[in-house]
């Protein structure tokens, strides 16, 4: 199994369009994405984001916060964790919360995940994004499943 792990953040003139440029700074706003669960088959590999076909059915897991309070600050945040047999992946987010609670808050919920299942963690990954709000925002961190029908040859 392979994936790509994405974050972005960016303004609109609305909460959906925040939503959508936050996706296309992350390199996802091409594509419909299908929210799956947390799970990744054991031994995953991680690598940057290909170029994807526009309009492509992508799974992906997405943490993602809108607001359109000026002065918040808004944060996505996922984190990985692989095991020889499987790996697990959590998101969260949180509005004018510590960067370092909302990480450290995602490492723990991705460690228990993985105790729960008696496997041992080989590597963990953490990605997030933040943005101040300026009128209306939207940060986003994803991990997309890839595959070669998604992708562009």
């Amino acid at each position: 199994m392979k994936i790509a792990i994405v974050s972005g953040n960016d303004e609109g003139p609305t909460k959906l369009n925040a939503f959508d440029n936050a996706l296309s700074n992350a390199g996802i706003g091409d594509v419909n994405l299908i929210k799956v669960s947390s799970m990744l088959e054991g031994n995953t590999e991680i690598q940057e984001l290909p170029k994807l076909k526009a309009g492509a059915m992508v799974n992906c897991v997405l943490s993602e916060i809108t607001s359109d309070n000026p002065g918040d600050v808004i944060t996505a945040v996922v984190c990985i964790a692989i095991g020889e047999t499987l790996g697990c992946v959590v998101e969260t987010s949180g509005i004018n919360r510590d960067n370092d609670e909302l990480t450290s808050e995602a490492r723990e919920m991705v460690k228990y995940m993985m105790k729960k299942r008696n496997v041992e963690i080989k590597e963990l990954y953490l990605e997030y994004s933040t943005a101040k709000v300026k009128d209306t925002a939207s940060a986003i961190a994803s991990v997309v499943y890839l595959n070669e029908k998604i992708v562009e040859s």
